[in-house]
């Protein structure tokens, strides 16, 4: 059921209409690289993505208008799928080619990463131990400090001092490898990253997005459909036309 919301005007009697108006009128209550958001009652908010692509690594930060609603087209599809498989996401629905609105929960300064492949922060942490994209035997789970100018690996005992439930979270995190796996097949999915919310009763919530700005796919034929297009210097044109494919027999 839609919610009503709480504008200068009283209570919209078209909540998705007017929630798009509403905040245009006012700065977002939160603002990151990526996204903005706008707090609203009952423990929702409305999330503006930006299009913007970033590697530390690399040296490279832009802005890539068309990626924002492919990003969003992926997610809004992700979501449905892991939430019929019993994974509770924060995506509520959509308001536009660029907004939606999702629970609200704080974002705590770490993240779950799952890796079927040694690639990106294993082969540069690591070297010497991975060849480069080799398949590794059983997916890897790791959790790392979100912190600026770069993320760092931490200790799960860190997290555990922290009251955190490290092991459902990494049940979690493997469940959704298995499912987006599944689903995307034979697109294969070699990395991606997750954040989750903890909820008053400790359960975890998938709060981030879940796109191609934050995972690393391979077309059957080889060719990225991810991030690693704009990490090698691709164009923005190129980088549009490969996302784009991702969508080809996709349900």
């Amino acid at each position: 059921m839609k919610q009503p919301v709480e504008t200068d005007n009283g209570v919209s009697d078209s909540p998705d209409g007017d929630l798009l108006s509403w905040k245009q009128g006012r700065p977002a209550d939160i603002e990151g690289r990526s996204k903005k958001l706008w707090l609203l009652p009952d423990g929702l908010c409305v999330v503006e993505i930006i299009p913007s692509l970033r590697s530390f690594t690399y040296a490279r930060d832009e802005l890539v208008e068309d990626t924002g609603p492919l990003r969003l087209d992926f997610y809004e599809r992700a979501a449905a799928k892991l939430a019929g498989a019993g994974i509770r996401t924060a995506f509520s629905r959509r308001l536009s080619a660029t907004c939606y609105v999702a629970e609200y929960h704080p974002a705590p300064p770490f993240e779950v990463i799952v890796k079927n492949r040694a690639v990106g922060s294993t082969l540069v942490k690591y070297p010497g131990l991975f060849e480069e994209n080799q398949p590794l035997p059983t997916p890897v789970v790791k959790f790392d400090y979100r912190v600026d100018p770069e993320d760092q690996p931490i200790g799960e005992d860190y997290l555990r001092a922290l009251g955190l439930p490290v092991e459902e979270l990494r049940r979690q995190a493997l469940a959704v490898n298995t499912i987006l796996g599944d689903w995307l097949r034979p697109v294969e999915l070699w990395d991606f990253c997750l954040i989750f919310g903890i909820t008053d009763d400790r359960e975890p919530v998938l709060i981030s997005e879940v796109s191609q700005d934050c995972m690393r796919l391979r077309h059957p034929d080889g060719s990225p459909l991810d991030k690693d297009l704009f990490r090698g210097g691709a164009s923005q044109a190129t980088i549009t036309s490969q996302w784009r494919r991702l969508f080809d027999g996709l349900d």
